[in-house]
């Protein structure tokens, strides 16, 4: 990316009213940095509607997104250096750090007492939202996996979803990686709900059909405080690792 670009996202794609799905703008990002794996940092909330920049970094390799000159969010490799916040641990070996798939059953059963019993204080979100069809958002549903320290959702991105070449989307599969790491928050470390997303890190390892059963899932690496940090993660239904991530949540002060 050489030159700077304008690009305004959709009211529908948005996490709370008025912001941006944090992982779909992640993703935007991402595929305007020039890395296998990038992590993604967060200093204010990105608006939906409303026209932002995107723009190379002077260190080339990464970009960031800025509204009326105030950067919103940036990109780069990861480690991201001066992340307005600690980053977690690079993603050295994605596969070899990332806990085996729930089986579809056991994200199935997860997801399901979740919609049973949701938590209070729910949002429209893009990702998580329980009123969104396969059509029209991601139904990252993420209850408890018994017997296990993750959370997890089975869902079906509907064709609607799909790129040209009938796949989800980059910027969708960094999504698919981003409600969950809240879900482990609320589960895992007993956090409230309203927590944001401070920084993501990703790295995509395959294709992802829309169309077929998939199994977002997370797990809690470490909390202290507001913060949390999360490892995420996208399989088929048979268990193949599609994406993984690590994220950085925090919940603002002045949240309830």
């Amino acid at each position: 990316m050489s030159d700077q670009e304008t690009i305004t996202v959709p009211d529908r794609l948005h996490g709370y009213p008025g912001v941006a799905f944090g992982g779909y703008v992640a993703g935007l990002l991402a595929a305007r940095a020039t890395a296998d794996t990038v992590r993604v940092g967060f200093l204010r909330p990105v608006p939906t509607g409303t026209p932002v920049v995107v723009s190379p970094t002077s260190g080339g390799g990464g970009c960031e997104l800025s509204d009326g000159g105030l950067v919103l969010a940036s990109a780069a490799p990861d480690p991201l250096p001066g992340a307005p916040l600690p980053p977690p641990p690079p993603l050295a070996d994605p596969a070899a750090q990332t806990p085996a798939a729930p089986t579809w059953e056991q994200a199935l059963a997860a997801s399901e007492a979740y919609r049973a019993t949701p938590p209070d204080g729910l949002v429209d979100c893009f990702g998580c939202g329980l009123d969104r069809t396969p059509a029209t958002g991601l139904r990252l549903h993420c209850g408890l996996v018994p017997g296990r320290e993750l959370v997890a959702a089975a869902w079906t991105p509907g064709a609607e979803l799909a790129d040209p070449a009938g796949l989800l989307p980059a910027e969708l599969v960094w999504g698919a990686l981003d409600c969950p790491g809240n879900a482990a928050g609320r589960l895992l470390g007993a956090r409230p709900a309203g927590a944001v997303t401070a920084s993501l890190g990703a790295r995509l390892l395959r294709p992802v059909p829309v169309g077929e059963g998939l199994v977002s899932y997370a797990w809690l690496l470490s909390a202290s405080g507001r913060k949390y940090t999360v490892g995420t993660a996208l399989a088929t239904a048979g268990g193949e690792l599609c994406a993984v991530g690590e994220a950085l949540w925090i919940h603002p002060r002045n949240a309830s």
